[in-house]
């Protein structure tokens, strides 16, 4: 037998209803039991009191003032008659007990309680000097408080009332919780989750925008990987024909087959250092300026460096090598189209770090900026020709920025050249 709830809404409703009665319990018998105990005991004493005190004018034969007195404490008093009562004692009860004690005390004769619950009232038998039987009756309020009845009401009410109050908020974040679910198991399925926004407490909205985050980056990350094999298998399809051709009619070019398959070969080569960037590797925690120093000292060789760190980098947790190939990647086409300079810079704000990229090249037009980050895409009117390269440099970057939560952004320098911004965050 399952004793917790297994739904969201349920659990949480357990986890606040439940400590809220446990406590209630603890203090209702705490507090109020004493107070129960030592409010009826008193008025025990007190009923008994006066019942023994109109004994006493009894016994002396004052009836006058025994019956003045049984009017004025609105007792009513009877001797030897025949009384419709419950014919069994309760003496020892919790609630008469007491009663029946303190009336031994005060007159030291044994008394007899009854108690008739439908009218609410308690009828004391004892006996006179002269040994008849004096029948006392009262109203059962006289030794009850009903205040305790009226406080375990108001508990009760207390919870009710909580249970109103939180359930249409645990609904709707039960609500929140349950969009995420299903969005999940949408986009888990490679689907659309039409409608659905962040919604409920922060921490959901959070949750849920950073799933929205999540399945943006695959979706880019699925687009880039589609066009690279369109791309590898669209430009595989002309050299191959011409070989085939070549080895078909029997006027195979040698240059130009070596050139066909150093092409192919490179094409290849890119692929794989695709696919490397997609190797799982464990993450560390990553300081960026020696990482960037040292990549642009090899990569850029007789180019002036320009470099700009804050005294104490930001340190954050990413795959070093991943990151290092992007960097590289990006470093290495800064040099190869730079005249003179390259500039590093590094930005460091509380919840991202900016990475400024720049050269003094000739820069890429505007218009031609986003099919500079497509794979096997080379700008060759808008850099120098005979550059060599597949075009694949950009685009492993920029995926490999993406799959660290970042954006890689192409803009014009002041330089003159390439501005690469990258944001990461920390």
């Amino acid at each position: 037998m399952r004793l917790i709830p297994q739904r969201f809404f349920w659990r949480t409703i357990l986890l606040i209803l439940l400590p809220l009665v446990v406590a209630q319990f603890i203090m209702a018998n705490v507090f109020f039991g004493n107070h129960w105990a030592r409010v009826h005991a008193t008025m025990a004493r007190s009923l008994a009191g006066e019942i023994a005190t109109i004994m006493n004018f009894m016994d002396s034969g004052n009836m006058d003032a025994a019956e003045s007195m049984a009017n004025d404490v609105g007792i009513d008093v009877s001797i030897d008659l025949p009384i419709n009562r419950p014919k069994r004692t309760d003496n020892h009860s919790r609630e008469t007990g007491p009663l029946a004690s303190e009336v031994y005390k005060r007159v030291n004769r044994r008394a007899k309680v009854y108690v008739d619950r439908e009218p609410r009232t308690i009828y004391v038998d004892v006996p006179t000097k002269d040994g008849k039987i004096a029948t006392f009756t009262a109203s059962m309020y006289r030794i009850y408080s009903t205040s305790t009845e009226v406080f375990v009401i108001w508990l009760i009410g207390a919870i009710l009332i909580v249970s109103l109050l939180v359930a249409p908020f645990l609904i709707i974040h039960n609500r929140s919780v349950r969009s995420i679910a299903y969005a999940a198991n949408r986009f888990g399925r490679g689907l659309e989750a039409p409608g659905f926004k962040p919604t409920g407490a922060k921490e959901i909205r959070d949750a849920a925008a950073a799933m929205i985050s999540m399945k943006e980056r695959l979706d880019r990350y699925n687009r880039t990987r589609t066009d690279m094999l369109n791309a590898v298998s669209h430009d595989l399809k002309s050299p191959l024909a011409r070989m085939r051709i070549g080895i078909e009619t029997d006027s195979v070019d040698k240059d130009a087959l070596i050139g066909d398959i150093d092409r192919m070969t490179e094409m290849i080569n890119g692929y794989l250092a695709f696919a490397r960037g997609e190797m799982p590797e464990i993450e560390q925690t990553t300081e960026l300026p020696p990482m960037l120093l040292r990549i642009a000292r090899d990569a850029a060789r007789g180019k002036e460096i320009i470099t700009n760190f804050p005294e104490n980098p930001v340190l954050f947790y990413a795959r070093p090598m991943a990151l290092a190939r992007a960097f590289g990647n990006i470093i290495e086409n800064a040099a190869r189209y730079a005249k003179k300079t390259i500039k590093i810079t590094e930005i460091d704000a509380a919840e991202e770090t900016t990475i400024l990229i720049e050269d003094d090249g000739i820069g890429i037009p505007d218009h031609k900026k986003a099919d500079a980050l497509r794979p096997f895409v080379r700008l060759d009117d808008a850099r120098a020709p005979g550059t060599g390269g597949t075009g694949l440099g950009l685009s492993i970057a920029k995926t490999t920025i993406e799959n660290h939560g970042g954006q890689l952004f192409l803009e014009n320098s002041d330089m003159g050249g390439l501005r690469v911004r990258i944001v990461l965050p920390i």
